[in-house]
This record gives C-alpha cells, sequence and structure tokens, in this order.
C-alpha cells in the first residue's frame, strides 16, 4: 500500500557521535496502570460528551435525523396496512396470492423437517454472542462517531454522524471527537474504552465464527440448508405474496417445522450466507497488516468502506433481529418458541419456558458485562489477548511490501491525537528549531547511540506513502520520510538476546509517565518501519509528532510513538511499565499486537 524510496545523502561526519554507554534513562518517568476503572480518572479525566440521534447527510451541509424514521416508519405502515388490504380485494391480485401462497415446501425425507436440538442450542448459542458483539461495536463506533466512503477521513465528509460538527480547532483531537453512549447500552459504556470493547468484540467475533462454522457444517450434512437456501425462482412471487399477507393483516398459515414461506427465506438465506460472511469480509477489511499485503484489494476497498458496510451489516442484524422477534410473538408464539428453543413441534407452554430461561441468562449477561469489565478490566484483557491475540500475531507474519499510493492519494486532512508535550524541555527543543534535540537509543545493544535531528537526516533517508490506521477507525495516506528501522539496527547492532524494541516517548500520556510502545525486533527489518522526521514533504509538525515519530504500518496507529525521545532494546517488553507493551496497554488495556 506505499510508495518507497531509498536515496543516500552526500557525506556527513559519523552521526553517532562518541559511542558511550546509552543509559536512556526513560523507565524511571514511566507510570504504572491500573487493574480497576476509576470513572474520574479514567482516560486522564476525560469528560463526558454524549452521541447525538444519528445524522444522515442529505446535502452538503444539509443533514437529516434519523430518528424521524420512526414516526415517517409508522406512517408509511399505516399506508403500507391501508393499500395491502385494498389490494386484497382486487381480483388479480388474490389469483396471484392463490398461484404463489408463500410455501416453500419440502419433502419428509429431505431431511429439513422440523428442528433439530443442534439447531436450538445453536439459536440461543447465537443470540448470546450477538448481543455482546453489536454492544461492543456500537461502543467502537462511538469513539470515532463519523462514516466514511472514502480513506480521507475529513471531518465535514462523513456521510453518517451520531457526534456533533467537529470543531474549528487546528488541534482538535480524535480521543476529543469520541462521545458517550448511555449505560447499558455500550459495552462497557464509558468514553474512550475502545480498547476494551474491541477485546469484547473481537473474542466474541471469533466464538461467533466458530459457531457459524459449526452452523453450516451441520446445516449441509442434515438436509436442513433446504429451509434457507431458495431452490426454485418460484420463491421471489412467494416472497412479495408473504409481503402482500403479513401487510394486509392476514397473515399466511405459519408452517414453518415444515418450511418457511418465501419472505422469510429470503430473510434466512441473506442473513446467514450473505450478511454474516460480508461482516467477517469487512471486519478483516480494517487490518492494517492484511492491507499493507493485499494492496491490490485494499487500494479500492478502503478501511473506511469496510467500515461503513460493517455499520450497516449491523443495522442489518438489528433490524432482522427486530423483526424476526416481533413475527415470531405475532404468527403464533407458542408454537415458534417451541420449535426455536424446545425442538418440539407443539403449542404447549413448554418452548416459552426454555425461553424464558434463555432470556434470563441473555439479561443477566447483559447486565453483569459492564460492572464486570469495570472492575476486572485486566481480566477483559488477558482472555481477549489469548484468544485473539495468536491471531492478529499471525497477521503481523504476512510478507508486507510497499504498494502503489502516490503523492496524489496522499490526504488533505489527518486527524491529531494523542497527549500533546507540554513540559519545559520540549519547549525550550522546539524554541530552538530541535538543534539541541537527541535521540538515545541503547539497551542491549553493542553500539548505544544518541543522535541529532541532523544526524538522523544525515543517514540514508527512506521515503514511503502510505495508509495510517487508528484504532479508533479513523484513516489518512501521507509521505513520510525519514530513517528506515533497519538502518537503525545496522547503526546499533543489537545482541542476541533483543528480542523487542520499545520507543519512549517525549510526551506524557493521559494518565501522566511517558508514552511509550513496544515491537518485536523481527518488525525492525520490515519495508515500512522507519523513523519520520517529515510528513508530506515539510517537518512534522507539533500535532504530529515533531520532531521525530515511528512509522510501523502493519500496527494500529496508538503504536506508532510521537515525539520520540528514546529507543531501547531489550530481553522482553514485560520489564518496562506494568508490563504490558506499552502506555495504552498499561493505562487503556489495549493489545500489544494489534494488526487489526
Amino acid at each position: 500500500m506505499t510508495a518507497v524510496s531509498h536515496r543516500t545523502r552526500s557525506a556527513h561526519p559519523d552521526p553517532r557521535g562518541p559511542a558511550t554507554a546509552t543509559d536512556t534513562g526513560f523507565r524511571a518517568q514511566l507510570s504504572r496502570g491500573e487493574d480497576r476503572i476509576d470513572r474520574t480518572t479514567w482516560a486522564g479525566g476525560i469528560p463526558p460528551r454524549p452521541a447525538i440521534a444519528p445524522r444522515l447527510r442529505v446535502g452538503k451541509d444539509r443533514w437529516f435525523n434519523l430518528l424521524w424514521l420512526i414516526p415517517i416508519g409508522l406512517v408509511l405502515l399505516l399506508v403500507a396496512v391501508a393499500v395491502a388490504q385494498w389490494l386484497r380485494t382486487v381480483p388479480a391480485v388474490e389469483h396471484f396470492i392463490a398461484t404463489y401462497p408463500g410455501d416453500h415446501p419440502n419433502s419428509s425425507d429431505s431431511g429439513a423437517i422440523g428442528t433439530p436440538w443442534w439447531l436450538a442450542v445453536q439459536h440461543f448459542v447465537n443470540i448470546l454472542f450477538m448481543m455482546f458483539i453489536i454492544r461492543s461495536g456500537w461502543q467502537i463506533l462511538t469513539d470515532h462517531p463519523r462514516l466514511y466512503w472514502t480513506r480521507h477521513s475529513r471531518p465535514g465528509a462523513e456521510w453518517v454522524r451520531i457526534a456533533p460538527k467537529a470543531p474549528d480547532d487546528p488541534l482538535w483531537t480524535a480521543k476529543q471527537d469520541s462521545v458517550d453512549l448511555p449505560p447499558q447500552v455500550g459495552l462497557p459504556g464509558v468514553r474512550h474504552s475502545i480498547g476494551l470493547a474491541r477485546w469484547w468484540h473481537l473474542t466474541m467475533d471469533t466464538g461467533w465464527l466458530l459457531n457459524g462454522v459449526v452452523f453450516y457444517v451441520l446445516l449441509f450434512s442434515t438436509g436442513q440448508w433446504r429451509k434457507i437456501v431458495p431452490t426454485s425462482w418460484d420463491v421471489f412471487p412467494n416472497a412479495l405474496s408473504t409481503l402482500v399477507q403479513y401487510a394486509s393483516l392476514d397473515f399466511p398459515v405459519n408452517n414453518g417445522w415444515v418450511a418457511y414461506n418465501g419472505l422469510q427465506l429470503l430473510a434466512y438465506f441473506v442473513t446467514v450466507f450473505v450478511a454474516g460472511p460480508l461482516a467477517l469480509v469487512t471486519g478483516l477489511g480494517m487490518s492494517p497488516a492484511l492491507s499493507t499485503r493485499l494492496h491490490r484489494i485494499s487500494k479500492h476497498f478502503s478501511i473506511q468502506l469496510a467500515r461503513s458496510l460493517h455499520a450497516l451489516i449491523m443495522v442489518w442484524f438489528v433490524v432482522f433481529i427486530v423483526m424476526h422477534v416481533t413475527m415470531v410473538f405475532t404468527t403464533g408464539a407458542l408454537q415458534n418458541l417451541n420449535a426455536m428453543f424446545a425442538a418440539r413441534h407443539a403449542g404447549d407452554a413448554v418452548g416459552l419456558a426454555v425461553f424464558a430461561v434463555a432470556m434470563v441468562v441473555v439479561i443477566v449477561a447483559w447486565v453483569w458485562a459492564s460492572p464486570f469489565t469495570m472492575k476486572h478490566p485486566r481480566t477483559v484483557q488477558k482472555v481477549g489477548n489469548a484468544i485473539v491475540g495468536p491471531i492478529q500475531r499471525r497477521l503481523e507474519k504476512v510478507h508486507v511490501e510497499p504498494g502503489p499510493y502516490t503523492e496524489a492519494d496522499i490526504s488533505d486532512y489527518f486527524w491529531h491525537n494523542g497527549t500533546y508535550p507540554d513540559s519545559d524541555e520540549y519547549r525550550r527543543l522546539a524554541a530552538g528549531n530541535f538543534a539541541d534535540y537527541r535521540l538515545k537509543i541503547g539497551g542491549l545493544v553493542d553500539h548505544p547511540v544518541e543522535l541529532s535531528l541532523a544526524g538522523l537526516r544525515a543517514l540514508p533517508h527512506h521515503e514511503q506513502i502510505t495508509q495510517h490506521y487508528c484504532i479508533q477507525g479513523w484513516s489518512g495516506v501521507a509521505k513520510w520520510g525519514g530513517v528506515a528501522m533497519s538502518t537503525i539496527v545496522d547503526l546499533v547492532r543489537p545482541r542476541p538476546e533483543a528480542k523487542w524494541v520499545v520507543f519512549y516517548s517525549i510526551a506524557d500520556g493521559s494518565d501522566g509517565g511517558l508514552y511509550y510502545d513496544a515491537h518485536p525486533i523481527e518488525q525492525m527489518a520490515l519495508p515500512l518501519t522507519m523513523l519520520a522526521y517529515d510528513m508530506n514533504g515539510e517537518p512534522l509538525s507539533y500535532g504530529h509528532g515533531a520532531p521525530l515519530r515511528l512509522r510501523n504500518e502493519v500496527q494500529l496507529g496508538f503504536k506508532h510513538v510521537k515525539w520520540l525521545g528514546g529507543i531501547e532494546f531489550v530481553a522482553h517488553f514485560s520489564e518496562v511499565g506494568s508490563g504490558f507493551g506499552g502506555y495504552n496497554e498499561d493505562h487503556e488495556y489495549f493489545g500489544y499486537s494489534q494488526s487489526i
């Protein structure tokens, strides 16, 4: 996904200066993360900022409040009922309904009759997974509450937003732009808790996908697939007939034990075989590691397109669930609940009792999840890392190569983020145009060094045009100029026991203490890992990390340490800070490996 060039500058005195046994001295300036969330100090005491009702762009600067769809929908529903009831008086329509009553019959030996026990179990398991997935997905969306169609996430260019219009502030950050959800709606329901929300989302996604694989195998090995896969073009007129019957309030015969009607069949087919797989594909479409490998695809299927489609798929699932539950209770609740939850063809209350028990479990899980997360965020982080971490680390190992971006692809806006440096030391360095700046590199290396900015610029120049992936969801393309990390590695010669590289910022994190992050030493040899001192042909600005920042394009943006002050080669990151691999990992429970 990048264009990369290397060139060697003219001869210059040795940029390393005297080879001293550099003590980076940064560890003493780190702060330890808490093992429990205190709302008053969370994320640096970020104040409340409630989400607004979703707004849909309908013009250059006109927005439609989607809550108006509720009264509009009710009016249209009443109109639809009146129209459908009139249509039922038209002989041609009645003939059409008699010809296509909506049935999708199955033979007794098809394997599709009835509801097997495994399907009833999976139905409940799927409800449980989807509850966690949707709630945590809402929480993730609120961390960057805007959706775009192009990879250039410029404020004002979004097609949907659930936040107020972004202020005209050049240093407004993506973190400031996040919003709150009402308690017990999001998971965990705290502003800027995306790290924990992602653990819930990705962990439950993993379980949901495994449940889906089992479902597909059993579906096609038992013949149950015939109930939800169209086998004739007659499904479309039958679906239309069913729709007219439902709208007229003269419902078709409920015969779901034997076969679903045309409308049900199409709804199930789209949900199982279209929406489900697309949820997986669009989720992976937001992975920086995959995108830097599959650049021919990601050049057109951008992260923002994937994110918008992912959100629309969520809307489909929510609408499907609401309609599904409504129809279950209006077309014969006892019979339907017996089939769905008790795998029985009966009209007694057994299925209702099983359903009630299942809903108690779901409600208890719903109520329990957020308080548990607030009290035990480390548990959520560790369990998530144990389940999802190996998948993420596997994605990091894909072969990363430069891609097709050119200067024409550079974004006209690139969000700021992070806690800006505000120390006397930084102001002094900036006032002197960073002439006194020194990058300290030490740890388990043979040749510790201190590099000035001029010294860094004297090293072989590396340039790349890449797409930035923020964990919050925004993206942007920029051209970075600087030094390849492979050049730095060759310069300092890490010892064999050095397995991780820790990057320290001059700036503090939101909870105090220096910001830092750890990366596997193998990623330092990747062609898209570099120290950048230029952005789009100009020296880095204050907001984007001046005088130096890290770029590691297989990782999400929070790992690209800005305002870089030092680099330390270590045996393992567990000896640094709180031992979780970085500042956000220590304080906000992110993962040290975040390739998706």
